[in-house]
């Protein structure tokens, strides 16, 4: 009897953890379908500075599936893929560099979609991966807003 009674929880277990992992997945496919298209930066900082308004002037962010672009001044500022996990408090994001002085590590982040608006905060590659949106002086993070582009 305790045989049977093992399996049945072992298999109830193995379909809680199903269940969960699908969900998750389904959360991560959603949050990936809310970062697509074209968006421009309102706001951003990096180890505590805001950067300039010359800086954020024309810049952009496109994603197309899995991938990201961001384009500085018309200039390709960097490229990547990303993996989105929103099971997380804060809900995580992890790059793949693809271009930039960073191609071929990860950087690691966090994000949060607020309707038309995504807040990003990355670490340098080889950082820990920020707990907040903050930044402070010489924390090597990056904390961006981005507002999404009207067709």
């Amino acid at each position: 009897m305790n045989a049977i009674r093992t399996r049945l929880l072992i298999g109830l277990a193995a379909l809680v953890f199903a269940t969960v992992g699908a969900e998750d997945n389904d959360a991560a496919k959603t949050d990936q379908a809310q970062l697509q298209g074209e968006w421009t930066l309102v706001y951003g900082e990096r180890d505590g500075q805001a950067f300039s308004s010359e800086f954020m002037k024309g810049s952009k962010r496109v994603t197309k599936d899995d991938e990201t672009a961001v384009m500085v001044q018309g200039q390709l500022f960097m490229k990547a893929k990303f993996s989105l996990d929103p099971s997380k408090t804060p809900k995580t994001i992890d790059y793949t560099v693809t271009g930039s002085t960073y191609t071929g590590k990860t950087q690691l982040g966090i994000y949060e979609i607020e309707g038309d608006k995504v807040k990003f905060c990355f670490s340098t590659p080889g950082q820990e991966r920020p707990t907040d949106f903050t930044t402070k002086p010489k924390d090597r993070r990056t904390s961006t807003i981005w507002k999404r582009e009207k067709k």
